[in-house]
């Protein structure tokens, strides 16, 4: 077991803690997941090329949820006796005794030696682990985002691009970017203001 507390919003957390389940959108209760229409998280994962694996079954499911249960039971039980009660010293002791201890009662030895994991050499995944959504551009040159008005920079091989599908990239510290195609137009802090152009190829 891994792990680590976040202050973040509930979409980010996924793309930061990579460990965490795979989320499918599930048309209605007790009906099978959507493989075609992903979320923000199961889109980076085909992206980076991880496979995608829907707990169907109740004991599936189960699994998951007992081990929830059991670190939400104990976790912030034992916190409390420690007298923790702010985020740095919650990750010290999550790191330094939660889960040492965790691991040492519950985890099996591999059956084979080595690692699973293989390097990622695919682009970048800061624009792959992030937000991403379709607008069109205004007739002011401009991208609405979420109560943002996003100013496009002028250049000279175009004079507007009024209609254009673009990107937006929304990053897990609160910045947005635009995208044409494969090319990076422009960086924005989180209220909107321009503080970049970046010639940059998204994977």
């Amino acid at each position: 077991m891994c792990g680590k507390l976040l202050k973040c919003t509930a979409c980010s957390a996924p793309f930061r803690v990579i460990e965490a389940a795979i989320d499918f959108p599930t048309p209605g209760a007790g009906g099978k997941v959507d493989k075609v229409n992903l979320t923000q998280f199961g889109r980076a994962m085909k992206q980076v090329g991880i496979g995608m694996i829907a707990a169907y079954s109740p004991e599936a499911r189960g699994r998951s949820e007992r081990a929830f249960a059991t670190h939400q039971g104990r976790l912030p039980k034992e916190l409390a006796l420690a007298g923790i009660a702010d985020m740095e010293a919650a990750n010290r002791y999550l790191r330094d005794v939660y889960r040492l201890a965790y691991n040492a009662e519950f985890a099996q030895p591999p059956l084979e030696e080595g690692s699973a994991f293989v390097p990622f050499l695919g682009g970048s995944l800061d624009d792959i682990l992030c937000e991403q959504f379709e607008r069109t551009v205004s007739k002011d040159n401009c991208v609405r985002f979420e109560g943002l008005t996003l100013q496009i920079p002028s250049e000279r091989h175009r004079c507007h691009y009024i209609k254009a599908k673009v990107h937006v990239h929304r990053y897990q510290d609160g910045a947005v970017a635009i995208f044409h195609g494969s090319r990076q137009w422009a960086v924005y802090d989180e209220q909107g203001t321009y503080k970049q152009l970046e010639i940059k190829a998204v994977a």
